[in-house]
């Protein structure tokens, strides 16, 4: 009753008028490479509070996948160790002072996985060794405990990463017969064998956690709510395929069958190829979807709301064989719609949902989201390439919505507007009635002042960033994910402009 209880709450808050910052944590400063969650993301808390903003909202915080994308983790479960705060490690005596310097290639402005992934992972390699050769009693219990409350998800995770090591990254389907079968002493045998690595896979959960629980205290201590995000669907080659093969469309060696994308849309002529294995939702609801109850509940503990990636995905979802190289040729098939909403109902309450409901948008897709009174998502980008019944533009706008200026799927607005064309441009400006003098500015007002709920404005815009600082270009695999800032590029004039902005708009939640 607890949890609902706490839901129900956030979802009040939910229905007063917020507005926040679109920032994933690698994007902060820092210098090791990479935003963690160090004094750097605490700083970031504060400014957000100095700029009168309610909501820190970040792309999926697991393990990042191929093409470094946050997307497609190994694990629905774990975080992403690349984030764990390695001075917080030092304090804790597990890591030297001279073991904290930079490498000298690390970038202030892009993270270079090629140099953070092994600069990092030896660290912390470093920190799990000390940690359990101190043996600190009052540490070691707070381990333990984490261990076993997190047993249904760490104990396979773990094991997973554990056999990767020594199968010298090959996937899981190519592993030996009784190890890809999951032959319990196969099992058995690789636990004993791996056991310190396997500690060590834990250990790092244990950090991760711990601190970003912290962080996470200290934003909602300072009125500020984090925005979580869940991918519909989860990699191939990951701890939660491999355990539990029946979930999955897959064949009896563990290959995909079919796999998912989108048609060809907005972002791509052809689609765009996830290559997500699908899932088996008719075994999910055999087993009252508890996989999918111990996701979004897991999700919920470590964020105040989430928002839901492809929600379209549960209405209907499109489905390309496995064969095929681009996503033109698949089809359409019936996701589980109101019954794995029904069933996040009866087990969590109220949903603190947000539904991610671009692309190629049917009626059934809006009357699930509304069924169960989700607020979708209004992108003001797409808001002038027709005319003025285009849904994107703030007059269709509902309270009950997540209004953004661009996504990090998106170009940023000061990049979106020198590429749009002298139509949408004209149209823009008529619309808002605005000259083209900081476009970026321009379009926060629009959203700030609009009825929509929650607003949201990627970092970038703020800023006033071209298109070279975009996180993400949909379709390709190289240059993603990887964009930072820098303190110095938040101007004073800014910050006070967006938080004068927010309490004029009665969007502050620290007003009264």
């Amino acid at each position: 009753m607890q949890t609902v209880s706490f839901f129900h709450n956030v979802l009040i808050m939910f229905s007063k008028r917020s507005s926040g910052i679109l920032l994933h944590p690698t994007s902060l400063p820092g210098q090791f490479g990479s935003g963690d969650f160090g004094s750097n993301s605490f700083k970031f808390i504060d400014w957000l509070a100095s700029a009168g903003q309610g909501d820190w909202q970040m792309l999926p915080l697991g393990e990042v996948g191929p093409g470094n994308s946050p997307y497609m983790s190994n694990s629905a479960f774990a975080g992403n160790v690349l984030m764990i705060d390695l001075e917080e490690l030092a304090q804790l005596g597990w890591l030297d002072a001279n073991e904290l310097q930079p490498h000298p290639g690390f970038k202030a402005e892009r993270v270079d996985y090629v140099l953070v992934v092994p600069y990092r992972m030896e660290r912390l390699r470093l920190a799990a060794q000390r940690f359990f050769a101190k043996r600190n009693a009052k540490d070691r219990a707070a381990y333990t405990e984490f261990c076993r409350a997190e047993k249904h998800w760490l104990d396979d995770y773990a094991l997973f990463k554990a056999i990767g090591e020594h199968q010298q990254g090959r996937m899981w389907c190519e592993w030996p017969a009784e190890l890809l079968k999951r032959d319990a002493h196969a099992l058995h045998e690789a636990s004993q064998l791996y056991a310190v690595e396997i500690d060590f896979w834990k250990f790092c959960q244990w950090c991760f956690a711990r601190q970003w629980l912290a962080l996470k205290q200290y934003a909602n201590e300072k009125s500020v709510r984090i925005i979580g995000d869940v991918p519909i669907f989860v990699a191939h080659h990951s701890a939660d395929v491999w355990a539990h093969q029946d979930l999955f469309e897959l064949d009896e060696n563990g290959h995909t069958v079919a796999v998912a994308g989108v048609p060809p849309d907005y972002f791509s002529k052809t689609g765009q190829l996830w290559g997500n294995p699908l899932y088996r939702w008719d075994v999910h609801e055999q087993s009252g979807y508890a996989w999918w109850i111990a996701r979004l509940e897991h999700a919920l503990r470590f964020f105040d709301l989430v928002r839901v990636d492809h929600f379209r995905g549960f209405a209907s979802y499109w489905s390309v064989p496995a064969n095929e190289l681009t996503a033109i040729n698949g089809q359409w098939l019936p996701g589980p719609g109101e019954k794995i909403f029904e069933a996040f109902q009866r087990a969590l309450g109220k949903l603190p949902i947000i539904a991610e409901d671009l692309g190629m948008i049917t009626p059934d897709v809006i009357e699930l989201r509304d069924k169960f009174n989700l607020p979708g998502m209004r992108i003001l980008q797409f808001a002038f390439g027709e005319d003025e019944s285009n849904y994107f533009l703030p007059h269709h706008y509902v309270a009950n919505s997540v209004a953004y200026t661009g996504t990090h799927d998106n170009d940023t607005s000061v990049g979106w507007w020198h590429t749009a064309s002298d139509r949408e441009r004209e149209f823009m400006l008529r619309y808002l009635k605005c000259d083209d003098e900081e476009i970026n500015w321009k379009m926060i007002e629009a959203l700030s002042g609009s009825v929509a709920n929650t607003v949201i404005f990627p970092l970038q815009d703020v800023i006033g960033l071209g298109s070279e600082h975009r996180m993400n270009f949909p379709g390709t695999s190289v240059g993603n994910w990887e964009w930072r800032f820098s303190w110095e590029q938040l101007l004073d004039q800014d910050t006070a402009r967006l938080e004068e902005l927010t309490t004029l708009h009665k969007r502050n939640p620290r007003q009264e």
